[in-house]
């Protein structure tokens, strides 16, 4: 019988060894990116599909409670486009799928704030347009992507694309460097708390 489950767990393994030999310097200039535009009174917007909109989603709320249970700070200002179902139906049927993140994105972004899109393939439209309109606006954008990067990663500032064309590998180290990624701006903030007291 085959066992799915370390079959599973090796590929996870194997494709985080291949994160770790990569290295993450860019993940260490996301981390600064998000911190200087959340201390600049600037918010942090995520978005995905399936997912990867569960990963936005989870990583808002990470930021606006908190990571750590050992770390109690103030509430850090983040927004998942991923909206509530009816503004999200409703752009979906007036304008079109593909405009999801985009139109929400437009209503609350500012230059001061900055965009995490994930995406396994870098090719979802939608995301495309949401990183294109960040641009237009003149925010900074940051991308978890995979495979090659696909087309978003042309537009991001900086992106982190996992060495993987497995979807599931891919998702599974998506969130691990989120959450490494929340720990960093998370110390960041603290830090700068503590200098300014």
């Amino acid at each position: 019988m085959k066992d799915y489950f370390l079959k599973s767990f090796e590929k996870s393994i194997s494709t985080k060894e291949n994160c770790i030999d990569k290295g993450f310097d860019e993940l260490n200039q996301i981390a600064e990116e998000i911190f200087k535009s959340i201390n600049n009174k600037g918010k942090l917007l995520l978005c995905g599909n399936g997912g990867s909109c569960a990963d936005a989603q989870h990583l808002a709320a990470e930021l606006i409670v908190r990571l750590r249970s050992s770390h109690n700070r103030n509430p850090l200002p983040a927004i998942s486009l991923a909206m509530d179902s009816s503004t999200m139906t409703a752009c979906g049927n007036d304008y079109g799928f593909d405009n999801i993140f985009q139109r929400s994105l437009e209503a609350i972004g500012n230059k001061n704030d900055c965009l995490l899109a994930i995406s396994t393939s870098g090719n979802s439209k939608n995301i495309l347009l949401a990183i294109k309109a960040a641009k237009k606006i003149g925010m900074k954008v940051f991308a978890f992507l995979g495979g090659n990067g696909g087309e978003c990663k042309k537009y991001c500032d900086i992106s982190y694309v996992v060495p993987s064309q497995d979807t599931a590998a891919i998702q599974e180290v998506h969130i691990t460097i989120g959450h490494a990624l929340i720990e960093s701006v998370e110390d960041k903030i603290i830090d700068a708390q503590l200098k300014d007291q």
